[in-house]
């Protein structure tokens, strides 16, 4: 695929959590991406997440054989980003930790992704994305009054480490064109997700965010920023934080004529919001998506996977596509400069050896 990143070489060492996700967004950007995958994960790489290992060589290898280890040298030597997800110590004894292949290859930028960081009392200790979010206040602020509920992977492996991997990559390269030296990029889920909590917690500084769920602006504890369900059990989403968009939503309810408190009258949340869901709560959620389809109230059904791919927004920009196995992402962010190309469907990648690998590097 061609792209911005087109002539920059990543070698992705296979690994769960960030590392895979941050692999694709960077073939997706034109990167070449050879992933080396061990011979024990190669079936599961073959019959599963092949559009997430999308745009790569594939080659397997064991790190572990003295032989694959001098293989891999030649890829390190050629590349110019490396990405590994190991817990912190294991590339060193692999002899492919940051010293290592730095001295092979000083402008190499060496992102290690994990998900308590490389130092720290649990960097040696496993854990998944509900364990990293946990500590961090997102999953304590995410989910019912009565308890948290884990948002997917979203925040954590991919919005705070993959993204974030992105990001370190980048501002790595563009460090090493200045100074023609590589760097060591140490990605943590946990500080990534701490990153993207800030607005959150700049409102709690301010007093304006407590503790308690769905008891503020953003987390369902306003009756103009949550979700009601219609009489045919799906439902409907409300983000009308605006005084414009509640007057709309008011009216698209058919409310505007009904004395309700004022949009941000604490005391009268209770009454707005059964007011909401029982106006909701009387039509299908087809009725209410024709109400407010040309009404700007910042209202939206809440869509399934297989009903968001068939969605004309989504449609007409090609967001999601359906593949031989499954919905696929296009990919984002979108450049001017490569317009038209998008993600492979079905995904392009390829098997190499080490030797075939190294080889098309140097030449």
């Amino acid at each position: 695929m061609s792209g911005p990143l087109e002539g920059i070489r990543v070698l992705e060492l296979a690994g769960m959590g960030p590392g895979p996700h941050a692999g694709m967004q960077l073939a997706d950007m034109g990167a070449d991406v050879v992933r080396v995958v061990r011979p024990t994960a190669a079936v599961h790489e073959r019959e599963g997440n092949a559009y997430v290992q999308r745009g790569r060589t594939i080659v397997v290898a064991d790190l572990k054989d003295e032989h694959a280890r001098g293989g891999l040298t030649d890829l390190v030597r050629h590349a110019d980003v490396l990405i590994e997800g190991f817990r912190p110590g294991v590339a060193e004894r692999l002899g492919l930790g940051p010293e290592e292949c730095r001295a092979i290859n000083p402008r190499l930028v060496y992102a290690r992704a994990t998900g308590w960081g490389q130092d720290g009392p649990l960097s040696g200790r496993g854990g998944h994305d509900i364990n990293y979010i946990a500590l961090t206040g997102a999953l304590h602020a995410i989910g019912t009054a009565d308890e948290p509920v884990p948002p997917l992977s979203l925040v954590g492996n991919y919005g705070g480490g993959a993204m974030f991997v992105v990001t370190g990559v980048l501002a790595a390269l563009l460090q090493r064109s200045r100074t023609g030296q590589g760097d060591v990029v140490d990605i943590s889920t946990v500080d990534g997700t701490c990153t993207l909590l800030q607005p959150i917690l700049e409102l709690r500084g301010q007093g304006l965010w407590s503790d308690r769920r769905q008891d503020n602006l953003l987390d369902g504890g306003r009756p103009y920023y949550r979700t009601y369900a219609c009489s045919d059990g799906r439902h409907m989403a409300v983000g009308a934080i605006e005084p414009q968009f509640y007057a709309n939503l008011v009216a698209g309810l058919g409310l505007d004529g009904v004395d309700l408190p004022a949009q941000d009258d604490p005391d009268g949340r209770p009454v707005v919001e059964k007011a909401f869901a029982d106006a909701f709560g009387r039509h299908p959620r087809g009725h209410w998506e024709q109400v407010f389809r040309d009404l700007d109230a910042c209202v939206t059904p809440v869509l399934s996977f297989d009903e968001a791919v068939t969605h004309p927004h989504i449609e007409a920009r090609g967001t999601l596509v359906d593949g031989p196995e499954g919905l696929v992402a296009a990919g984002a962010p979108r450049f001017s400069s490569t317009a038209g190309t998008t993600a492979p469907t079905p995904p392009v990648s390829r098997t190499a050896t080490l030797a075939e690998a190294a080889e098309t590097w140097r030449s």
